[in-house]
């Protein structure tokens, strides 16, 4: 699973960043074959999950942004049994744990805002060993490249990525991915 996830990005970097479910069809029929969840609750998320896996896509829960579950091991065992994502997306070093040992992928969000988040993004990928990483602003180049060179897993950028140039940008800098919420981006030919 996690060679499948790679491919995907190789082949399409671009991931579909849904936070409003009003954005699911369009993320669906986009040419996005990864989508980053980042809204639901326990009354949707397994309608959206099925819906996704149906049209052949890769979805991933932000599990921190979800309503409705706990944020324990129970919620996750299941989520991963009954809901079956391909994945999470935390923040959270638990819940990352939790999930590998559930046989999910992982995508550890690390936001970066000062040199200090550089070194921890590093150290807390040493340590919980993620599938991906994604750090957040995804408009910095330098830091990308920083970064995708200090890390033994994919480096994913997500947030204010809104423009052509800057998902050219972050791939050139060495992002396997590129997670956006803007439907003109997930229209987007590389």
């Amino acid at each position: 699973m996690k060679r499948i996830f790679a491919d995907k990005m190789k082949k399409n970097p671009i991931i579909a960043a849904v936070k409003d479910l009003g954005n699911l069809d369009a993320a669906l029929s986009s040419d996005c074959t990864i989508i980053f969840l980042l809204c639901g609750s326990i009354f949707n998320i397994k309608d959206v999950v099925k819906k996704a896996k149906e049209k052949g896509k890769m979805i991933f829960i932000h599990i921190d942004l979800l309503d409705g579950f706990s944020k324990d091991a129970v919620a996750l065992k299941y989520i991963s049994e009954e809901i079956k994502p391909d994945g999470i997306i935390s923040t959270k070093n638990s819940q990352l744990k939790t999930a590998k040992s559930l046989g999910l992928l992982t995508v550890q969000r690390i936001f970066i805002i000062d040199s200090l988040s550089i070194d921890t993004a590093v150290k807390a990928s040493q340590m919980i060993e993620p599938d991906a990483i994604e750090i957040m602003p995804g408009i910095m180049p330098r830091i990308t490249k920083q970064l995708s060179k200090a890390l033994d897993v994919p480096v994913i950028v997500g947030g204010l990525v809104s423009e052509k140039i800057e998902v050219e940008n972050a791939v050139r800098s060495g992002a396997l991915g590129v997670s956006s919420s803007s439907k003109e981006i997930w229209e987007m030919k590389l």
